[in-house]
Formats: C-alpha cells, structure tokens, sequence
C-alpha cells in the first residue's frame, strides 16, 4: 500500500510553498508579462546566480547572495539603459552573462567540498526549508499589500507608460521599486523551480489568465489560481515519479496551457457555428 505522502513534512512545506510561490508569481509575474519585461527577468535569474556563488565563497546563505545580486542587477539594468543609453537587450545579456560567470568562478574558488547545484539550476523539493517558506510568505505579503495600494498607477505603468506620467509624477520611482520587488521574487522562488525554470513560473500562469481575461485584477486572480494547481501537482508527480521538481512544475503547466488554450479555441469555433 502506498503511503500517504501529506505524512512527510516536506512535502507540507512543498505544497506551503507552492501557495506561496503561487502568490508571489501571480502577481509580479503579470506585471512581467503586461510589460513585456520577459526578458529582463530571465537576465535577473541568471545573473542572481552570481550572488548565489558569491554566497557560498563568504559563507552567508546563497540565497541572500543571489537577492542582493538580483536587485543590483535589475537597478544596473535601468541604470545603462537610460542614464548611459546602451540599449536594454544589450545590458540585460552583459549582466546575464557576467552574473552567470561569477557563479561558476567563486563557486570553483569555495574551499573544501563543492556544493550540489541541482536545486538552485533545477529546484528540488527537499531542500525547500522553513526559511524559505518564511520568506516566501513575508514576500506575499508585501506584494499584496504593495499591488493593492498603489494598484491603479501599477496599472498605468503596466499599459500605458506615458498616460501614468501625467497620473503620478513618482513613475520612475514606482518603476525601480517594483523592478526590485520582481528581483526579490525571482530569487525567493529559486528553490521551487531553479535558476534555469523560474522565470517560466511568472510568466505562464499570467499567459493561462489572459486566456480568460483581459482585466488586469482578474489576470493576477487566475494566474495565482494558475499557479497553484500546476506548482500543487507538478510537486506531487514529481515525488512520485522521482523527477526534478522544477522541471516537472513547467512541464505541468505548459500541459495545462496547451489544454486551456485548445479548449478556449474549440468553444470559440462551436459559438461561431452556433451564429
């Protein structure tokens, strides 16, 4: 008889985890899509791996070494694109590329025993600790009280860039915070999906939502809903089948993309035969 797998406290703080990176992925993750800052993000994760080696060279814990990271590189972003006009894609793939390289040099320089990667590229469900489900809750937290106070002029940013200019004259502040707040998130849920998969994890679930919506408060709702059922389940496969967590949590929600969208498309064609 197999048994039951809520017996395991891992697996608690898997799926505690999984509400919580659910959250946190929802909801910067539709201001990632709705500002087609796709990019920009998957340059924050992999340039945090820098921090991630940086961590383990000093003796701190990685994933403090990989926010610092992170946020610097998301500011530095910024920084060359508009103060020393180098163009975006070209400072996000010089940060991309550097932050990755300084990972693997202090990562080879860290005396004694040379640490498993494989949760920080990949994610794994054992080592997601009580910290990290913590932090991540911390993260939720601030996020929605964050998005809810100033909802309207993040609204603004997201869509129209130029109209939220003339609604608030902190636009360039409000841009840097939540650029920030992105980066924090992006580190945070390293552990669930891995440096290599994470930016999937903000970027799908807000894709499924707008497969139902286009109002951006219903987009945040069901990407969190999104999230939730492909990280709950793409967990539990991946206990079952022994598979990485993090891979096994894409692949379920790209599933569940697929399926959303083929039954999106087949209803929108018999409602056209129908007229």
């Amino acid at each position: 008889m197999e048994p039951n797998i809520f017996q395991y406290g891992f697996i608690i703080k898997g799926l505690l985890g999984a509400i919580f990176a659910s959250i946190t992925a929802g909801l910067a993750g539709t201001y990632v899509v709705s500002r087609r800052m796709v990019f920009l993000s998957g340059g924050i994760t992999h340039a945090s791996f820098g921090g991630i080696g940086i961590g383990y060279f000093i003796g701190i814990n990685p994933v403090v070494g990989a926010a610092v990271f992170g946020i610097m590189s998301a500011l530095g972003v910024e920084y060359l694109s508009v103060k020393q006009k180098i163009r975006e894609d070209s400072a996000i793939g010089i940060l991309w590329a550097f932050g990755m390289a300084i990972g693997i040099i202090f990562i080879y320089l860290t005396p004694g025993y040379t640490p498993n990667l494989m949760s920080y590229l990949f994610g794994s469900i054992l080592t997601v600790s009580r910290a990290d489900i913590i932090a991540l809750g911390v993260m939720s937290v601030i996020l929605i009280l964050y998005f809810g106070i100033f909802y309207r002029t993040i609204l603004y940013i997201s869509f129209d860039e130029v109209y939220a200019r003339t609604y608030s004259s902190y636009v360039d502040i409000f841009k840097y915070v939540t650029t920030s707040l992105v980066a924090l998130t992006i580190v945070l849920n390293i552990r669930m999906a891995g440096v290599v998969l994470v930016i999937s994890l903000l970027t799908i679930p807000p894709n499924i939502a707008m497969l139902f919506t286009r109002v951006y408060s219903k987009i945040v709702i069901w990407s969190i809903i999104a999230g939730f059922v492909g990280t709950a389940t793409g967990y539990v496969i991946s206990y079952y089948a022994g598979i990485p967590v993090g891979a096994t949590i894409i692949f379920t929600l790209v599933i569940i993309w697929v399926l959303v969208r083929i039954t999106t498309l087949l209803i929108m064609k018999l409602s056209k035969r129908r007229n």
